[in-house]
């Protein structure tokens, strides 16, 4: 093997590590103003806007609406809560287990205004309906 045939792949296994590090960062984060230190993961979300509402789906398979925190903290829709194996599931083999687990934190920049916040669950999703308040 030639010298620079070497260079390439240490820079290629270089930037497959930094691209790696890159993705562990996006998943798990310590949120100082939060509620807590405790280290959390965040969910992939999608934020679409209406004329009378902001709709936020967040990737929480497993995770009870009702166990969702959303509060709003000035401008900024805080969505906090915990993801835990069932516990039919506890004391199992697990063989793989790729889904994250434990605190997970998500915030929204809002557009300003007054929002009612509800929830549902669909597909995997918790879904968070901010209906817009004259």
């Amino acid at each position: 093997m030639r010298p620079k045939d070497q260079n390439w792949m240490l820079t290629d296994a270089i930037e497959a590590l930094a691209r790696a590090e890159r993705l562990h960062q996006s998943f798990l984060h310590l949120h100082p103003r939060g509620e807590t230190s405790e280290p959390s993961w965040e969910p992939p979300m999608d934020v679409i806007e209406t004329e009378e509402e902001i709709l936020i789906l967040v990737a929480l398979p497993g995770v009870d609406p009702d166990g969702v925190k959303a509060a709003l903290d000035g401008g900024t829709l805080v969505i906090s809560g915990r993801r835990t194996l069932p516990a039919e599931l506890r004391n199992a083999r697990i063989l793989r287990l790729e889904l994250p687990q434990g605190r997970f934190e998500r915030r929204i920049t809002l557009p300003t205004g007054r929002y009612t916040i509800s929830r549902f669950a669909a597909h995997g999703c918790v879904g968070l309906r901010l209906g817009k308040s004259s």
